[in-house]
């Protein structure tokens, strides 16, 4: 969902980084986590720019992109995600009581 509020929001035009992230309320190492995913995509473009002091400052829009979007491509994308979701998970509790666990007697 984030990413389509980005693609929203440059639809209007290209936009510096910092004001992005505040138009999104988004932080920006998150804000830059998505942008670089969808550079990857070949649906952003950034570009780095000098301002009149001197200061690189980064901007983003959108590039042209034309996408087909199935069902099935739908489907696939829940299914990664419900992996990669799976493989991040905390490890259980040590404290926890585990099935195959034996206390040790003292």
């Amino acid at each position: 969902m984030q990413r389509l509020r980005i693609i929203a929001e440059l639809a209007g035009g290209r936009v510096h980084v910092s004001e992005l992230a505040r138009r999104l309320g988004l932080s920006r190492p998150l804000l830059y986590m998505h942008l670089d995913r969808l550079e990857k995509a070949g649906i952003v473009r950034g570009a780095l720019e000098l301002s009149s002091d001197g200061k690189a400052m980064k901007y983003f829009s959108l590039a042209a992109f034309d996408l087909h979007i199935t069902v099935d491509v739908i489907l696939d994308v829940i299914r990664a995600d419900e992996l990669a979701a799976g493989s991040s998970a905390d490890p259980p509790n040590s404290s926890e009581e585990s099935p195959n666990r034996k206390e040790n007697p003292r």
